[in-house]
């Protein structure tokens, strides 16, 4: 019986455990829509956050053009300032074919996207 009990606690205290290292989603990323094509921790339609955290992971460049990276016109930047142009203004050709919709191309919500940013690059230290 006292083994029986051991282990129920056992297995609650891992579960309670597990619940506190999930990451939840920005409420920022669900307000301006980020959820339709993206997920923390899995693929969606875009790469999971996690997955693009550890891609770039202690890379300091970036090189944007909204053809792709390897395109002609591509410029580099910080690896934060070209990810945020990347969000603000979309494009294609880091993560396949599926493109990345622009989602401010009028660049009213520069401090938003910044901060997510940080948080998805943060992702990997977690």
């Amino acid at each position: 019986m006292k083994s029986i009990i051991v282990t129920m606690l056992t297995t609650i205290a891992l579960l309670i455990s597990i619940n506190a290292l999930a990451i939840d989603m920005p409420d920022i990323a669900k307000k301006n829509g980020c959820t339709a094509c993206h997920a923390i921790e899995k693929k969606m339609v875009g790469p999971a956050w996690m997955d693009v955290s550890k891609k770039y992971k202690g890379v300091a460049k970036f090189k944007y053009s909204k053809s792709g990276s390897n395109a002609p016109d591509a410029k580099t930047y910080s690896l934060e300032q070209g990810l945020v142009l990347k969000v603000s203004k979309g494009g294609h050709g880091n993560w396949g074919s599926a493109p990345m919709a622009a989602n401010d191309p009028a660049g009213k919500k520069q401090p938003a996207i910044k901060s997510l940013v940080k948080f998805i690059l943060g992702l990997a230290k977690k």
